[in-house]
């Protein structure tokens, strides 16, 4: 794991978009920080709680789907209920 630190943060969300991963949006517990007094430890809690909700979670796949009919994507049809 300590090899991991030699790598630039850049490299790193190059290779997670590379595997199909998302990373233009990512958060980090400095921005935890910047609006709160806590420990790491704190804000690594608080950013899990906020990410991981339901609430969250659901406007992500409305938005997903939103996007994706608005891109005139055709639904997969092994996603279909």
């Amino acid at each position: 794991m300590s090899k991991l630190k030699k790598v630039s943060s850049q490299d790193l969300k190059d290779e997670l978009q590379s595997r199909g991963f998302f990373v233009d949006n990512l958060w980090t517990t400095e921005d935890v920080k910047s609006m709160f007094n806590c420990t790491e430890d704190e804000a690594q809690e608080v950013l899990e709680q906020a990410l991981t909700n339901e609430s969250t979670m659901e406007h992500i796949w409305e938005a997903i789907d939103y996007h994706g009919q608005e891109n005139e994507l055709s639904i997969n049809q092994s996603n279909q209920i």
